[in-house]
């Protein structure tokens, strides 16, 4: 008996490596997909802005990242004794005013080093639910605990979010030929806006995303979304918020992303990484034994041989700091 619908995911045309870099943005799925990728060595930057979730604020950060400006001064605020700014996730804090102007200068100017070498651009949208300051209509990525009052709430017409991105895209263009971009919705649930409103927000979002493949070969969708809510159609996929994918969800949607979008080279490195990364991990139940010592000194080869491509200089030195004490 057949318990879920599958479907087929072609593979990318132009497959990731681990030459690559990447530049991973968005929901909170773009940190889980970005940090399995990071623990596997590759050279990706996650979320630096915090997570995100809506299109036009991913759009005005990376565009004035790209345009080499510094992020509006009348939208940083203060609540507790702590700076933010209404642009990025409260997870982008500072103790000052002119502490966090510095951290956020700093990543505008990552971002766009990231942006004129990656090969790829990883973009995860959330909802197409806005925030804007009421008294200026100015988007905001997180209302930071601030009154309600000072925000109106709306939903983003498809044109709107269509115009933004095909603007950001052609500024990637041009600062970055090569940049390759892989869209997703994020699996999360908003219910918060309502179970209704949640299938409304996230049906814009994927008409979106087949609007902009449409008009660049550039750009390629991946599914996230429609193997959480088809193929993992159950709530024991969910964790108990009953919101966001479990930790079994999220490894069987990062196998399929895996087959469809790297390369055999890869592929294979990946599984050396895996075990690698599973041996260091393993905790013994006697440290002093021989039988662990011998499992150390075989982990510490392993290691070894791949620090030739890879920087395992951090696990080297752990393992051989365990060597010395057993």
């Amino acid at each position: 008996m057949q318990w879920t619908t599958s479907f087929d995911i072609p593979t990318h045309p132009n497959p990731i490596s681990h030459d690559h870099k990447i530049l991973s943005i968005g929901s909170c799925f773009a940190e889980s997909i970005g940090n399995k990728m990071k623990d596997l060595k590759m050279d990706i930057l996650i979320n630096p802005f915090g997570t995100l979730f809506h299109p036009i604020p991913i759009c005005q950060l990376l565009e004035f990242a790209i345009q080499d400006k510094n992020l509006p001064d009348e939208l940083f605020l203060e609540r507790e004794g702590l700076h933010f700014h209404y642009w990025t996730h409260s997870q982008v804090m500072g103790y000052s005013i002119e502490e966090l102007r510095g951290k956020l200068a700093g990543e505008l100017i990552l971002v766009k080093e990231y942006l004129e070498q990656s090969d790829f651009l990883i973009i995860t949208l959330g909802t197409s639910w806005l925030y804007e300051l009421a008294d200026s209509n100015t988007p905001v990525a997180n209302c930071h605990k601030q009154p309600g009052k000072l925000f109106s709430k709306k939903l983003s017409n498809l044109e709107e979010m269509e115009g933004k991105m095909s603007s950001l895209f052609e500024q990637l263009q041009e600062l970055n030929p090569k940049l390759k971009i892989i869209l997703t919705v994020s699996p999360v649930r908003h219910i918060k806006d309502g179970v209704p409103e949640n299938q409304l927000s996230k049906s814009l979002l994927r008409v979106l995303c087949d609007q902009l493949c449409k008009k660049s070969e550039h750009v390629h969708y991946y599914p996230s979304y429609e193997i959480m809510i088809d193929e993992l159609r159950d709530y024991r996929f969910y964790k108990t918020d009953l919101i966001h994918p479990t930790a079994q969800a999220e490894n069987y949607i990062w196998e399929k992303w895996k087959n469809a979008l790297f390369n055999p080279e890869s592929k294979k490195l990946l599984e050396q990484i895996s075990q690698v990364n599973m041996d260091l991990a393993h905790r013994p139940m006697n440290p002093k034994s021989e039988s662990h010592r011998k499992f150390l000194s075989n982990l510490l080869q392993k290691l070894e041989r791949l620090n030739s491509e890879f920087d395992f200089s951090r696990e080297i030195s752990s393992v051989k700091s365990q060597l010395s004490t057993s």
